[in-house]
């Protein structure tokens, strides 16, 4: 029982160290690098051996111990139920509020507070997931493989790698390239790995690469993806790693659906991204990590959006005078900065 525990909390059990403590962002010790996140996890995985919650909940909350054990048992069924599990403070505060809707508000409030987990008025809404019919100027869409977080380049740029083996791919592989991967699979074969990487480099000169993922060689195409519609800080500009940051926790790992538009002058892939059924565009806008770029995209809910985290002054909207990353490129450009 306790290696099928494992294998549905496991991946982000990790204890809290003496280090964590240095950066506590709640009464749990929760430090900044796991935000809670794994903390809960954690406990919940104690609960399914001992049935006990942790110690120290009670100053929190408002209910008998007794409640909060039945709480726990609510929130070990929606765990194992959440596919993917929570990775993220936002993912594992929306299990929690979602789970406990029924009960009380300070209770709900006390757990997110004793895992440094965001509070209900701090999580933003979103819609309803992954449009039912595509728009008429989506030209195709792609499954990505699981993206790496060092891909992001910005918050509105991102590097994923489709499978050459999807059928809309494969018809379109260079044979130098399909010739160049079966040679450095037998190179590696004869562990000629000088050899096998002389070819790897010529797959990726072709804008392809070899992935390993779950101990499986996988041959896939490289594209550039340009946020369609929004417009982040650069990376030098003031809040541009947070919105970096955002995207990055967004994607990463993850596996995305995204509708292809068309290119932009730089050869970037301009898509809309979808994670998970999350918009990805949505939670930039309403989360202040972007700005709606009215000169490339019209849509009514991008400009609706963005008032809305004005108006809250989120992310980027609580700095004094936000500047538009198009003027500051265009000054960078003029050299008045």
């Amino acid at each position: 029982m306790g290696n099928v525990l494992r294998s549905l909390f496991g991946h982000c059990c990790k204890p809290t160290t003496t280090d964590d403590h240095s950066q506590s962002l709640g009464p749990h010790g929760i430090s900044a690098a796991n935000v809670g996140v794994s903390a809960l996890a954690q406990d919940l995985f104690q609960f399914q051996i001992t049935s006990q919650v942790p110690e120290g909940l009670s100053k929190h909350v408002i209910s008998s111990r007794k409640a909060q054990a039945k709480w726990y048992g609510k929130l070990v069924e929606a765990w194992k139920e959440a596919k993917p599990p929570p990775r993220t403070a936002e993912e594992a505060a929306r299990l929690i509020i979602q789970t406990l809707s029924s009960h009380q508000k300070p209770d709900i409030e006390g757990l997110l507070a004793f895992y440094g987990l965001p509070l209900p008025e701090t999580l933003v809404e979103l819609s309803a997931g992954v449009p039912a019919s595509l728009p008429e100027e989506v030209k195709f869409e792609m499954q990505t493989l699981p993206v790496d977080a060092k891909a992001v380049a910005d918050g509105d740029t991102v590097t994923v790698y489709v499978s050459a083996a999807d059928p809309r791919e494969s018809l379109c592989i260079p044979p130098e390239v399909n010739i160049a991967a079966v040679k450095r699979s037998k190179a590696r074969e004869k562990k000629k790995y000088a050899k096998a990487d002389e070819l790897h480099n010529r797959i990726i000169d072709a804008g392809y690469r070899v992935l390993n993922i779950q101990n499986q060689e996988i041959l896939a195409r490289k594209y550039r993806i340009r946020l369609r519609g929004i417009d982040a800080p650069e990376g030098e500009m003031p809040y541009g790693n947070e919105a970096k940051e955002e995207l990055a926790k967004l994607v990463q790992g993850k596996c995305l659906r995204i509708l292809v538009y068309g290119e932009d002058r730089y050869g970037r892939t301009v898509g809309d991204i979808y994670c998970n059924g999350i918009f990805v565009q949505e939670v930039m806008l309403k989360k202040g990590c972007a700005w709606h770029y009215i000169a490339y995209d019209k849509r009514i809910e991008f400009a609706r959006w963005q008032k809305e985290a004005r108006a809250k002054r989120m992310g980027l909207w609580a700095l004094r005078n936000p500047e538009e990353p198009w003027d500051w490129r265009k000054k960078q450009r003029e050299g008045r900065l």
